[in-house]
């Protein structure tokens, strides 16, 4: 085998309090970007980070940090089929997206400077410097899924996660606090192993890629947080990372191997299906990258 199993416990680790302190410092940053700006510091606004850093599962080697603008007084919503607004008491909002996304440019743009913040197709990034990581800032709606179900005071109940429109394509819609609660769980049943081996991947996929391993195309943090999701608990019931690590690449592989043994995965938030239309990956590439990983590890 390549890898020792000190090196497996080294990689399971988190990024050390300097780095962590730098991914605070960026969020900060946003926070105090948003509060300084007129026109948005009298609505209703949540600023949170998301992603592999709220998660804790974040890496040295991911370069930056995923920060949520969300504005909650309007939302953007699915509806059972044949239902719409009216069907729900919900009118349009008169704010629209592209509105609150221009401002919280003009935010950004106005607190770090012309050089301090790119606009990209989705999301905004806000750049590093010695004193905070890189920030990806993404300008969000609340999102409702509505269930066709109401409460016992008759409310209509629905999931509530953000979405946003990038400024080309289709609207994307995320879950995350779904995506933290379900980590924390599963961590918790799995003996904290869970989100160590999550880290173990990445930093492995990212070795790979440096050294130019093939393999690694389209696998993202976030695709691989995924698949160890997707891993039985007792995958993490070993003595050893490396016990672990093998469990799960190898049962990753086997159930990877045709759309059928996977089509019913979903991300970490259990709302979302893994391999179906709308992901930015596939199961192929899935399936590829584990294959590369057991061989470059140099399990039999």
């Amino acid at each position: 085998m390549n890898f020792s199993e000190s090196t497996f416990e080294l990689w399971s680790k988190g990024p050390g309090k300097t780095e962590a302190d730098r991914c605070a410092n960026a969020e900060k940053a946003v926070r105090n970007a948003i509060d300084a700006h007129e026109k948005l510091r009298g609505l209703d606004i949540s600023v949170f980070p998301q992603g592999s850093y709220k998660a804790r599962t974040n890496v040295r080697q991911e370069s930056d940090v995923d920060i949520c603008v969300r504005y909650n007084g309007a939302f953007l919503a699915d509806y059972p089929d044949n239902k719409a607004h009216a069907d729900f008491g919900n009118l349009d909002s008169v704010f629209t997206y592209a509105e609150f996304k221009d401002l919280v440019g003009e935010a950004l743009f106005d607190f770090f400077g012309d050089d301090g913040v790119t606009r990209g197709n989705k999301a905004f990034d806000v750049h590093a410097n010695t004193y905070r990581i890189d920030a990806d800032v993404v300008a969000t709606f609340e999102h409702r899924r509505y269930t066709g179900e109401r409460d016992q005071d008759g409310t209509h109940t629905y999931l509530s996660g953000v979405a946003f429109i990038p400024d080309e394509g289709e609207i994307v819609k995320n879950w995350p606090v779904q995506n933290y609660d379900n980590g924390i769980e599963k961590n918790s049943r799995c003996n904290r192993h869970y989100k160590r081996v999550v880290r173990i991947l990445k930093r492995l996929c990212y070795k790979m890629r440096s050294e130019g391993v093939a393999g690694t195309d389209g696998i993202g943090s976030f695709l691989i947080e995924c698949m160890v999701w997707n891993a039985p608990d007792d995958a993490f019931a070993h003595q050893t990372y490396t016990e672990d690590v093998r469990y799960v690449l190898a049962n990753l592989w086997n159930r990877t191997r045709t759309d059928d043994t996977c089509s019913e995965w979903g991300e970490v938030n259990e709302l979302k299906y893994l391999f179906r239309l709308g992901q930015p990956w596939t199961r192929q590439q899935a399936n590829d990258f584990l294959q590369a990983a057991w061989d470059y590890i140099g399990f039999q």
